[in-house]
């Protein structure tokens, strides 16, 4: 997530967050994972051959593929995110799935509503709210990365409530 102002305007400051989904994985560990996978299949099925059990070695290849395959669909999954522009008299949600075509959502900063639904059997929910229309974002994020953002945002309205009141 990153926090940026506008330099440009002296009493009417910007708030944009980014939110991008979490990837505990590197490009580099992704690779030395995969290379780790293929020596290990490789070895397993050289064993099999050795004992005339060569039919067994092509699943050996068949899993490593699988496994390359689901990190590169999870990798894909990845690339969705969703930016948040507090400024002016707007608010601005843009969602950009990994499809490319973003949308866009805009409230206004007075009436909208921060809402973190919580749950004891399922994660919580960041929702915005106005005029009885709910918008859910940020499903990506962890419980206590939707708990610090509600109450960041929610901060950022408040702030630009009292300033104009």
């Amino acid at each position: 997530m990153s926090l940026m102002s506008d330099p440009h305007a002296a009493d009417h400051k910007t708030f944009q967050a980014t939110l991008l989904p979490h990837r505990s994985l590197s490009r580099k560990a992704f690779l030395l994972l995969m290379t780790l996978v293929c020596v290990v299949s490789f070895a397993a099925g050289a064993v099999f051959i050795s004992i005339g059990a060569w039919p067994v070695t092509g699943f050996f290849g068949l899993d490593a593929l699988l496994i390359y395959i689901a990190f590169r669909l999870n990798y894909r999954a990845g690339r969705t995110y969703e930016v948040i522009e507090l400024r002016d008299g707007e608010l601005k949600l843009s969602r950009v799935p990994v499809s490319g075509a973003p949308q866009t959502w805009r409230f206004n900063p007075y009436w909208v509503k921060v809402n973190l639904e919580e749950s004891e059997t399922t994660a919580p929910t960041l929702s915005l709210t106005s005029h009885g229309a709910t918008l859910v974002f940020g499903a990506f994020l962890s419980a206590d990365e939707k708990r610090g953002f509600a109450a960041t945002l929610q901060a950022e309205l408040d702030a630009r409530r009292t300033a104009y009141a």
